[in-house]
């Protein structure tokens, strides 16, 4: 549950001073578009590169090799179906049916 917490508390931290920082030091507005992108997508990223190692992980209470492919499987698919511009409920689901369906054949086949 500290983790989590810890998580949250520096996904929050970062994401706010990256929309602060500006402000603080800018007395203009900001005209350079690729400082403009460079901001707006900076919180994406922090908040991508800490969910997607519990993404791939979350699958198996053990971490064993062949369970991390339900976790590839599951994040692969997620990835396709919201490439094709589906809403994140639908992307959910059949994320988790996909890891689901393969945690199942490597317990039955193993």
């Amino acid at each position: 549950m500290s983790y989590l917490f810890f998580s949250l508390i520096i996904m929050a931290v970062m994401t706010y001073s990256i929309r602060v920082t500006p402000l603080a030091f800018f007395n203009k507005r900001i005209d350079n578009q690729w400082i403009k992108d460079f901001l707006y997508y900076i919180p994406f990223c922090i908040l991508a590169s800490m969910t997607f190692p519990e993404v791939i992980y979350s699958t198996s209470p053990n971490v064993e090799e062949l369970h991390l492919i339900s976790g590839f499987t599951g994040t692969i698919t997620a990835i396709i179906i919201a490439w094709k511009e589906r809403g994140l409920l639908v992307v959910a689901i059949w994320a988790v049916i996909v890891a689901a369906i393969t945690e199942w054949l490597i317990g039955y086949f193993l």
